[in-house]
């Protein structure tokens, strides 16, 4: 009961802040710097950009929680749950940040009932499942809103996107080209321009990607409408709507602000996590393995918490 009513508060506090944006946001555009043009006279979202919010940890409102995954733990109620191995061994670096969310109307996802219990089974297995543990691309949106930047390079009739995880990029066609041999993660995009907006129509995905870590997820069947719109010359108002019939009952939509990142000379380093990833794919393929156990394909992780000889810190707490 506690967990629903605090999200629900959440949830609508959120509609709450995102319509007092609208407002405020909408009276104050005309005060801020105007946003750049090209020499065709749109917008210029050219630089390098970054989502400030916590929709790579779950899209919906949610309190913050010591891991993705969770355990039972003394004492048998939902409260009393504790981080499962071996996110535990983590310490407070697993924690989830709480969220007032980034999905629009009442902070729902209107999923299938069959569709739901999937859901429910990604969160729960996280760790096997999750495919930005794999450094699989992230797809489209999750791109958009991960912790790291990503840099546009615009053009007339092409718009390129290049982000630091797992390399990915997508290219937005803005005029007319011929869909794509196959489906893909980052899906297929075509843009065009409505006044100051870019709107953008992506489909052909593979459906093997998750919106974000809770396990939220879609099929083959997943269309999205994006919408670019300039709020200055460091922001832009980012809108999704999602349409999978396969997976949700009718269409939804998520939204938030990104910003541009301002330190001179920004630029979007290389996070090569394919590298980073090997020994967690394929380390059970190693003559001499380095980690101490595996059961076929399965990491068997020990705990073991060392406090160091003399540990002034460890020891007053003891006292």
């Amino acid at each position: 009961m506690r967990v629903s009513t605090v999200v629900t508060a959440l949830a609508a506090f959120s509609m709450g802040a995102v319509l007092s944006f609208g407002v405020t946001g909408t009276a104050s555009q005309d005060q801020a710097e105007r946003p750049a043009q090209t020499p065709d006279g749109r917008p210029n979202f050219n630089g390098v950009w970054q989502a400030l919010n916590e929709a790579h940890w779950d899209l919906q409102a949610h309190e913050a929680l010591p891991g993705m995954v969770m355990q039972e733990g003394v004492y048998p109620y939902e409260y009393a749950r504790v981080p499962a191995a071996p996110v535990v061994a983590l310490g407070a670096a697993a924690g989830v940040p709480g969220s007032m969310g980034v999905v629009q109307g009442d902070g729902g996802i209107p999923y299938r009932p069959e569709a739901l219990q999937v859901k429910q089974e990604n969160g729960a297995n996280w760790i096997d499942r999750d495919p930005e543990l794999k450094c699989y691309l992230p797809g489209t949106p999750r791109a958009m809103y991960m912790p790291y930047p990503f840099q546009i390079v615009q053009g007339t009739n092409k718009i390129h996107m290049n982000f630091a995880f797992s390399n990915a990029a997508r290219i937005i066609h803005l005029d007319e080209v011929d869909l794509p041999p196959d489906y893909s993660y980052m899906g297929h995009s075509v843009g065009r321009w409505e006044g100051d907006t870019l709107v953008v129509d992506v489909t052909d995905f593979n459906g093997r990607n998750w919106f974000d870590r809770a396990g939220n997820f879609h099929s083959e069947a997943l269309q999205l409408t994006e919408r670019y719109s300039p709020l200055s010359a460091d922001a832009i108002w980012y809108e999704v709507t999602i349409d999978d019939p396969e997976t949700f009952t009718e269409p939804w939509s998520i939204a938030m602000p990104i910003y541009r990142r301002l330190e001179p000379n920004a630029t979007v380093l290389d996070y090569p996590c394919i590298e980073f990833a090997e020994e967690f794919m394929y380390g059970n393929l190693r003559r001499e393995q380095l980690v101490r156990r595996w059961e076929g394909e399965t990491i068997i992780v020990e705990i073991t918490r060392k406090i160091p000889p003399g540990d002034a810190l460890h020891e007053w707490y003891r006292r």
